[in-house]
């Protein structure tokens, strides 16, 4: 049931009330195109709206004490786009990293990448590391773009430069655990997702962080990239909130682990 009236920061008094968030959030940003489209707008208005999306969200992180926001900005899928298109995502990227990492830094954002980084066009990816330098020792809410991203080409890569390692003599093959594994990964370093959530209302994960997302908790809403804000992260928070997360036990087990008995 909605209760009407209330305020954003009457929902984010509630949710930090709760005291149970999520050290890190994943987010499929979908739904661009079609926001625009059914405006009759060009498909790359979607995406200049999608920044004040990207804008209003990570402030918005940054308030909570959320530790990492993983945004899925561009899949290697994405490369297949018509090149005006892809073209103009990249001009965007790079206008809004230099617009913007400023204030990032002013805010004590973090801002990292992970993904294949050397398909970016140059420009684009010098202006990206630049950011990247500029924040590196910052404390606050680690903002990190996924960009040229595919999971299953992360693991690929985690898995020949294990067996590189393994040859070499670096590792013993019997070391070989899900701890290392995710030491050789993209999102080394960083903790898995707790909260996923995915834009626009398709129920699929697209080949990001596949194995990042193991036990994470996934929220899908219907609303397109650009007209979620932060009345809507709290919304998705609230409902993670919610939910009883196992990781595999019963609730009997998890009460009693709780209890002491």
């Amino acid at each position: 049931m909605v209760i009407k009236d209330v305020t954003i920061d009457d929902l984010r008094k509630k949710i930090l009330s709760k005291g149970i968030m999520p050290r890190h959030i994943a987010i499929i940003m979908d739904g661009n195109g079609r926001w625009a489209r059914e405006r009759g707008l060009p498909r790359v208005a979607g995406h200049n709206e999608g920044i004040n999306s990207v804008r209003e969200v990570t402030r918005e992180c940054g308030e909570l004490g959320i530790e990492v926001l993983t945004l899925y900005t561009f899949s290697v899928e994405n490369w297949s786009r018509p090149k005006s298109e892809v073209s103009a995502l990249m001009n965007l990227l790079l206008r809004t990293i230099r617009s913007e990492i400023d204030e990032l830094h002013k805010n004590n954002v973090r801002f990292t990448m992970i993904g294949h980084l050397g398909d970016l066009p140059r420009a684009p990816l010098k202006g990206l590391m630049e950011g990247v330098e500029k924040t590196k020792h910052n404390t606050g809410l680690n903002l990190n773009l996924a960009l040229s991203y595919g999971s299953r080409q992360e693991m690929i890569d985690a898995v020949q430069a294990i067996a590189k390692d393994v040859r070499d003599g670096q590792i013993d093959i019997n070391e070989i655990n899900d701890e290392l594994f995710s030491d050789y990964l993209y999102t080394a370093g960083k903790p898995d997702p707790d909260l996923l959530i995915r834009t626009s209302g398709e129920l699929r994960v697209s080949n990001f962080l596949l194995w990042q997302l193991a036990y994470t908790e996934i929220y899908v809403t219907p609303i397109y990239w650009p007209a979620f804000r932060a009345k809507e992260l709290l919304d998705a928070i609230e409902s993670y909130q919610k939910r009883e997360r196992r990781f595999g036990r019963t609730s009997d087990q998890l009460n009693r682990k709780k209890t002491g008995k």
